[in-house]
């Protein structure tokens, strides 16, 4: 590998993750939907606002992630205002529900949910990185910051009972992960493949799916094979890689061991899994040494641009996928613009620290260049079906020239197969 694409690859996404009328679905009508309507959203980070007051600590806090706290309230209303009106059988919630684990983001969410359960969808949630027992949860108000209360893992179970865990068919006795029932013939297998319990001064991004957790899953999936019912997936963290090189160099955003686990599942019958934690929208598809096919659906984060959402259409085994995709609110009627710039200046300043700061012997023009494709390239992937415009075009020809190689840009691709924001994917056997 030639040394420009490593360096490329090593900084590229490091600098983005740091009143309706009732539709009441019964359970027997429920259970014989020919089609069912499946949202998806992920990576809310919610941070309630009782934990929140402007000034210096909060302006410190948007600063350091890119975020604005007040618009993220507006956008998650926007989209659990559209998902009432369109009232989907099912909502999955994959992972990262607060913005660090805080007791009151929790039962603020919580309540921010109901309305939409309310009106007949049934909400799925899994934690995220960010939501279990966090050492280091924070308030920000005025000139200061302060730590509050978090939550266990019991007490994520309890608190979002209604959200998956108090009707489970079964619960893995080593991790939060539960299987639940969609109808009779499709079920859901909430996969936590998150470290809580190695966490000890802040949380760590990296994930797993323990080895009793995966027997578990493999077992419900062998059984559910014999009873000829689709499993969906759903955890935080990707299983399967959704850029060349991402199992190098972005670890943390895959499971360990990823080939051997999203293997071992998609050969016992696993054919979808949804995630997050990457903050990019993007479909890929892995096929094991067996011959069998799984594809990974990571939605984009609800907490910068693109701000997206699914909703996905499960008929027999096709799967329609749309993605919606929030441009503006009350608040901010240019909030895709004015995001898209502000990601840009946040990629632009991450990414120039890591280049001065990362001991790489770049010169100065060289180092530009390469500083101005890490921004395209970052802004493209997050919104997903990336294609290559002629600006990013020119960089890479002439990143390309001034490392002394050649790179023929019409075969140059970042995006796995299949598309990302439209399509129609077949889980059935293969």
């Amino acid at each position: 590998m030639n040394y420009w694409w490593i360096i490329l690859f090593l900084l590229f996404h490091s600098v983005s993750c740091d009143i309706f009328a009732a539709r009441i679905y019964p359970d027997d009508q429920f259970g014989t939907a020919a089609t069912r309507k499946i949202a998806v959203i992920t990576d809310v980070h919610y941070l309630a606002t009782q934990l929140v007051e402007e000034g210096v600590a909060l302006s410190a806090f948007e600063d350091a992630t890119g975020r604005k706290t007040a618009e993220l309230h507006e956008v998650l209303q926007e989209v659990l205002s559209n998902l009432e009106r369109e009232a989907p059988h099912i909502l999955l919630v994959t992972g990262d529900l607060t913005n660090h684990g805080e007791r009151q983001s929790h039962l603020d969410f919580i309540k921010l949910l109901r309305p939409l359960q309310k009106v007949g969808t049934r909400i799925f949630v899994i934690p995220g990185n960010h939501d279990v027992h966090i050492p280091d949860a924070r308030a920000y108000k005025g000139d200061s910051q302060w730590p509050v209360e978090g939550i266990s893992s019991v007490e994520f179970a309890q608190l979002y009972g209604a959200y998956g865990y108090d009707k489970a068919l079964r619960r893995d006795s080593a991790s939060l992960s539960y299987l639940a029932e969609i109808d009779e013939k499709t079920w859901l297998l909430a996969i936590d493949s998150n470290r809580h319990q190695e966490y000890q001064t802040s949380s760590l991004s990296a994930g797993r799916i323990l080895p009793e957790t995966l027997e578990w899953g493999l077992q419900i999936l062998r059984e559910a094979k014999e009873k000829e019912i689709t499993v969906l997936g759903m955890m935080h963290h990707g299983l399967v890689e959704h850029m060349p090189h991402q199992e190098t160099f972005f670890p943390d955003y895959l499971v360990d061991d990823w080939k051997m686990q999203a293997g071992r599942l998609a050969d016992a019958g696993l054919r979808i899994i949804f995630t997050g934690h990457f903050h990019a929208n993007d479909i890929t598809l892995f096929t094991s040494p067996a011959g069998h096919k799984i594809y990974d659906v990571e939605t984009a984060s609800l907490v910068q641009y693109p701000f997206a959402y699914r909703i996905m259409e499960l008929e027999g085994k096709k799967l329609s996928v749309d993605t919606r995709f929030v441009t503006s609110i009350p608040g901010n009627v240019d909030l895709d613009g004015a995001s898209r710039r502000r990601l840009e200046a946040f990629t632009r300043r991450v990414a120039k620290h890591k280049l001065d700061t990362g001991g790489f012997p770049i010169p100065e023009e060289v180092r530009d260049n390469l500083l101005e494709m890490i921004v395209e390239l970052n802004l493209l992937h997050v919104r997903g079906d990336e294609m290559l415009n002629t600006d990013l075009q020119e960089l890479i020809t002439r990143f390309a020239d001034m490392m002394g190689t050649k790179v023929e840009t019409d075969s140059f691709a970042f995006d796995f197969p299949p598309a990302d924001n439209k399509v129609t994917l077949t889980i059935g056997e293969n």
